[in-house]
């Protein structure tokens, strides 16, 4: 591979995946290596989920959260769509010279409080500090291990045609709180960060039904780069309904003045379910009593057409494709 490192390659979309491939795929690639978000590993007790993720939010603060409650739980959510109970982190810290240490006490709170509610136990960790200009702030690295529940099989390559496809809330969010929050644009809006810890909705689910294929959290390149990354992974195709998929009215208004797709826009409290069509009713029922995914919808099905494609129905009536993920939309957004 040619060329050099661009944001667009940290952005979830087409060149996130080619960097992947053609230098890291290439000189990692073992029976382990996977491209899900977390690798599902045989040990002698049953099967574990281990992860790893770092986080470069800008700016570290951010209605909803802050870098050190994203840092939890986006390491937590990435073990529960494997469908593993997240058990333990570690923690890496790459602190800029000057940043506060009532800052950095503030951000180690917040990841005390959401371990917590995740269920997790921080046991071990690094810290290292950068000089003035050599980062942004903080820059911390988690790594996650959980124990993967008896049955679950989560691949992205297990969604099957006639799957519904659910969303567990109103998508978009987070990353229009991130461009707000850097007030470049001088646009106002009442919008806080999805951020959450989905774990505790993984296991609802799961007690509810068993028939769930694959599961997603919308992060970098939100709902729309994990339709695409699902669709190519199962060789199948994915319809939407535009009207169905559940967008808040700030994150609606910030996108049409901005011609921002929302679909585009990353999540940190979002799942996409693959689920039997026969189940996704229930599902619908136990999600909307949680926490977390008060507004879950079904929004689109899984097909045997245009496979590795994602086709939107639009409010008329028509169809048009949604666009392959690419470039960089918002940087620094996780």
């Amino acid at each position: 591979m040619n060329g050099i490192i661009t944001l667009a390659h940290g952005a979830g979309g087409r060149q996130t995946s080619e960097l992947i491939e053609s230098v890291f795929k290439a000189h990692f690639s073992n029976p382990s290596f996977t491209s899900d978000d977390a690798a599902v590993l045989d040990f002698a007790g049953g099967k574990l989920a281990f992860t790893t993720d770092s986080f470069i939010v800008s700016p570290w603060e951010f209605p909803g959260g802050n870098i050190g409650k994203l840092s939890i739980c986006g390491t937590v959510n990435d073990l529960s769509c494997m469908g593993a109970k997240p058990l333990y982190l570690s923690c890496a810290f790459v602190i800029e010279e000057g940043f506060s240490i009532a800052n950095l006490e503030k951000i180690a709170a917040a990841m005390e409080e959401t371990a917590k509610e995740a269920g997790v136990n921080i046991v071990a960790g690094d810290t290292k500090v950068a000089g003035k200009g050599q980062c942004d702030g903080v820059f911390i690295t988690t790594t996650g291990i959980g124990r993967v529940m008896d049955g679950a099989s989560l691949s992205g390559a297990n969604a099957r045609p006639g799957d519904a496809v659910i969303v567990t809330g109103d998508i978009g969010r987070h990353g229009c709180t991130i461009l707000l929050a850097r007030n470049d644009f001088g646009i106002t809006a009442d919008c806080t960060s999805d951020c959450a810890p989905l774990w505790g909705t993984v296991e609802d689910m799961f007690a509810a039904t068993k028939n769930i294929h694959a599961l997603r959290d919308a992060t970098r390149g939100g709902v729309g780069t994990v339709l695409y990354e699902i669709a190519s992974q199962s060789g199948v195709g994915i319809r939407l309904n535009s009207t169905a998929i559940p967008v808040s009215g700030e994150v609606k208004g910030v996108c049409g003045m901005l011609g921002l797709e929302p679909l585009y826009l990353a999540c940190e409290g979002r799942l996409v379910v693959f689920a039997s069509k026969d189940d996704a009713e229930k599902l619908i029922e136990v999600l909307r009593r949680g926490k977390y995914s008060q507004n879950a919808a079904i929004i689109g099905e899984v097909t045997e057409d245009m496979p590795g494609r994602v086709v939107v129905e639009t409010e008329v009536g028509g169809e048009t494709l949604l666009p392959p993920p690419g470039g960089e939309l918002l940087p620094r957004i996780c």
